[in-house]
């Protein structure tokens, strides 16, 4: 991958942001900081894909008789569309949270659980 730890850094970074956004995923009960650590999954990715597309040393993908080195766009571009679909995602889960306080009352998972529970006790 690198020649040294201080080389990988941005690789580094990324795998602490995943782990990050999947420990907040997995171990809050809370929807609003679910979609957060969705977020910042998402964001970990990115960074990897972008790092995965990065060059030392080329340039934009414009044709030009002095460099031979180019950076392959393709990666940017797959980002720059995974981001619109994130932020509309994000968007939605949230929209969907707000929906989920109106009906239950709550955000918190475990309460919903018990009010659910406990209106199927009822019937």
């Amino acid at each position: 991958m690198a020649e040294n730890f201080l080389d990988a850094y941005p690789w580094w970074g990324s795998i602490v942001l995943l782990s990050i956004g999947l420990y907040v995923v997995m171990a809050s009960r809370n929807y609003i900081k679910k979609v957060m650590g969705l977020s910042i999954f998402q964001t970990a990715v990115f960074i990897m894909y972008i790092q995965i597309g990065a060059m030392e040393g080329a340039t934009a993908p414009i044709v030009d008789a002095h460099h031979s080195l180019y950076a392959n766009p393709l990666t940017h571009v797959l980002i720059l569309t995974a981001i619109v679909v994130g932020v509309a995602t994000a968007a939605l889960a949230l929209a969907l949270v707000v929906r989920i306080h109106a009906a239950w009352g709550s955000i918190e998972e475990d309460d919903i659980v018990r009010a659910a529970k406990r209106e199927e006790a009822e019937r």
